[in-house]
């Protein structure tokens, strides 16, 4: 091997263990099997040390595919000194006739493709980004366990022919009028009692969570593009707190039309012989970043206007950054009037919008610097 060749190390990680396979940095070799190693930091380091001492002269590239486990292995390698790479599983060539699909051939495989080029590497967040993205899928979690227990307590007082007499639902005034509820049975009435006891935990749970990232988010290195994008019309801090923690760093998107890409939020395409065929949006990328957007999309069915909640989540921003906020109102209502107009379905109108959401927001948090002076000013407000 020579002094500035490269060794390509695929690692099939699961929970317990990981299979390891790798490759010289030469044409036509086929990999070799590694063997199991646990799935641990010290095997890991182990295996760095192990590879350096048989190839001293060989840099070692890492790869593995994405899953339930993590970055740690990532992390814990390239603060080794190796490069290390992830890959999303949908996006590793496969050929047609490959029938057969064991841990071995995972692990060769990915050394392969590393060695080939084959592969295109994932985005991988800080560890502070996935914590404020863990806090804030924990909070859409818990709302949508309180909603689950509204509706079993819903369908409980409208299988017994119990209709509120409180208009405002959920609030202290109805929940005194949900104890006072006397059920034919015994056993129903324990059921009401655990559903009541059940909502009123969960509703505590989320004050609770929300405080938490209201309080964690203006910690956050990204808070100033969490707040400029709020300029935007149907994007509060739920929204943009969720976007931008899915999303992770803006600024890798040399152009809008691949963060649109990214989100899976533009049509698919099966063009052939001189005829173009457009269809659904293709609903790659991530999930819950364009579910998010779909819906502060829907905001954009009334007409342009500056509401008071909006003016003052505007107050503390820059002029560049109100006035792309601005155009891009009034650019997106006429395009829902337009749409609609030509007879375009709901679901697919309001998809556009969210697509074009996408630019302004991208536009928006490249008039955003950030630098440390401002994350240590940020930190010397917070009280203590």
């Amino acid at each position: 091997m020579s002094k500035h060749s490269i060794l390509f190390i695929g690692l099939d990680t699961h929970k317990e263990f990981n299979q390891v396979a790798y490759c010289e940095d030469v044409r036509g070799q086929k990999p070799t099997h590694l063997g199991r190693i646990p799935n641990s930091k010290a095997s890991i380091k182990k295996l760095c040390k192990q590879l350096q001492s048989k190839y001293p002269y060989a840099t070692l590239h890492f790869v593995y595919e994405a899953g339930p486990c993590g970055y740690w292995v990532y992390r814990l390698l390239t603060s080794l000194g190796h490069c290390c790479y992830v890959v999303a599983p949908s996006l590793l060539p496969k050929k047609p006739g490959d029938k057969i699909k064991t841990d071995k051939r995972d692990a060769a495989n990915l050394a392969n493709l590393l060695r080939n080029g084959d592969i295109e590497p994932i985005y991988v967040p800080e560890p502070e980004d996935e914590a404020i993205r863990d806090l804030s899928r924990a909070r859409e979690v818990a709302m949508k366990d309180l909603k689950d227990a509204k509706y079993q307590l819903k369908a409980l007082l409208l299988r017994n022919n119990i209709q509120a007499k409180i208009k405002d639902n959920w609030t202290k005034q109805h929940l005194r009028w949900l104890t006072e509820l006397v059920l034919p049975y015994p056993s129903q009435q324990i059921v009401l009692q655990e559903y009541i006891q059940t909502i009123t935990e969960r509703m505590k749970r989320l004050q609770r969570l929300d405080n938490e990232l209201e309080h964690n988010v203006r910690l956050w290195r990204y808070y100033p593009v969490v707040k400029a994008i709020q300029a935007m019309r149907g994007v509060r801090l739920l929204v943009a707190v969720g976007v931008v923690s899915e999303l992770g760093d803006l600024s890798r998107f040399d152009h809008p039309r691949k963060l649109m890409s990214y989100l899976g939020l533009v049509p698919s395409e099966h063009s052939s012989g001189g005829k173009r065929n457009l269809s659904g949006i293709t609903k790659c990328g991530n999930t819950r970043a364009r579910r998010l957007l779909v819906e502060g999309a829907h905001s954009y069915r009334h007409s342009a206007n500056i509401s008071t909640d909006l003016q003052k989540r505007q107050e503390s921003l820059s002029k560049e950054i109100v006035d792309i906020a601005w155009k891009a109102q009034l650019r997106l209502c006429r395009r829902y009037q337009r749409l609609m107009k030509r007879g375009k379905h709901y679901n697919l109108v309001i998809t556009a919008i969210a697509r074009e959401m996408v630019a302004y927001i991208w536009a928006i948090a490249r008039e955003v610097v950030l630098t440390p002076v401002d994350v240590r000013q940020r930190l010397s407000r917070v009280p203590a």
